[in-house]
């Protein structure tokens, strides 16, 4: 079941979000989330970083076109396996700042967000970026909800027993039987899928500009894959190819995975304002600045929730300030470590296919 979270607070917090009257004029409300965004606002916290980013942008050109040279240089070896490691490593670097671009961290006009993206996104990565950029935002609207999480909703996996009750198939059936174990090597798959869905958004026009997202992407393909095969050949080229992307869908995974995922699920027979949705449905790691490197800020999920906005190096910053809102409201912020956000994960997993195990007969 899902969990009802006027039971498990033991402080309402009043709706921060402001509601349109009958006459359509919108009403604020009185809450614990203004308060913490005026004292942000006041800090500058949600001013944009430039430098850190130009930066950033800069290192990660030089490392992913470092893994080339080094790609080029070793030629047709077996250590090519390691260069394919590295160049995962680059890969989900480059998506984290597509991820922050998406969210207006990097610049906040549009054409800088559409010239970055779509650079990142579909150049340098070979996905769509504004397939991307709907479906994540969709996400953030709903998190952790069974039917509007987009998160949620394509994953094979179930994170409450009611989902074993729907229409499935019997591959579907299969992995939720085993949910708990095949959960994380299943994220290798992600960065095959993260293609598949883009060609299917391409072809049916559902990005605004289609043809240059299409186009942007065929030529990273297209020079990817000659380059990996002329180099290479065909057997150690496959290899080269499944150890780059599995390891990058890995790596992507075991990011966004912590975020989220273990932590209750909502359905609309909840009632939550939106500062509270964003708080209880989400899971902070700790760690200090190299786990901030290694998961793009993203560590501070709660934080990166209430302020999606935010650039990436100022959710240290504000950690202290969202901790000492979110104690006065009276929300529980949840923070554990790496490993026991991946033990939570797995616990939950296992728990809720025990509790739907007669509905998967």
């Amino acid at each position: 079941m899902t969990v009802n979270y006027e039971r498990l607070l033991a402080t309402e917090v009043p709706d921060p979000i402001a509601e349109a009257d009958r006459s359509g004029t919108v009403a604020p409300r009185e809450s614990a989330f203004p308060a913490l965004q005026k004292e942000v606002r006041a800090a500058g916290l949600l001013d944009l970083r430039r430098r850190h980013y130009t930066v950033k942008v800069t290192v990660n050109l030089l490392m992913l076109g470092a893994a080339w040279v080094a790609f080029f240089a070793i030629g047709r070896s077996w250590w090519q396996l390691v260069v394919a490691v590295f160049m995962a490593f680059c890969y989900v670097q480059i998506g984290l700042i597509g991820h922050d671009v998406g969210h207006h961290q990097v610049t906040r006009t549009r054409r800088g967000r559409e010239v970055l993206g779509y650079l990142h996104g579909n150049l340098l990565l070979g996905a769509s970026y504004e397939w991307w950029i709907n479906h994540h935002n969709r996400h953030h609207s709903n998190p952790n909800h069974i039917e509007r999480d987009t998160d949620i909703v394509r994953r094979k996996a179930i994170f409450t027993p009611e989902q074993a009750a729907q229409p499935m198939s019997s591959a579907r059936r299969f992995i939720i039987r085993h949910q708990e174990k095949v959960f994380f090597p299943m994220a290798i798959l992600e960065s095959l899928g993260l293609r598949v869905v883009s060609f299917r958004a391409i072809t049916a026009r559902t990005v605004r500009r289609p043809v240059l997202e299409g186009a942007l992407i065929i030529v990273h393909t297209v020079l990817y894959f000659t380059a990996v095969f002329t180099v290479l050949g065909f057997g150690m080229g496959l290899a080269f190819v499944a150890v780059h992307h599995g390891v990058t869908g890995l790596y992507g995974g075991m990011i966004f995975a912590p975020n989220h995922k273990g932590m209750p699920v909502r359905s609309d027979e909840e009632t939550l304002d939106w500062m509270t949705r964003q708080v209880v449905t989400a899971r902070n790691i700790r760690g200090g600045r190299i786990v901030d490197y290694l998961y793009g800020g993203l560590n501070y999920q709660v934080e990166h929730h209430l302020f999606p906005s935010m650039p990436q190096p100022n959710l240290r910053k504000v950690h202290p300030i969202v901790l000492r809102h979110c104690a006065a409201a009276g929300l529980p912020i949840h923070e554990t470590s790496i490993a026991g956000a991946y033990v939570e994960i797995v616990k939950h997993l296992r728990a809720v296919r025990v509790e739907a195990e007669p509905m998967l007969r």
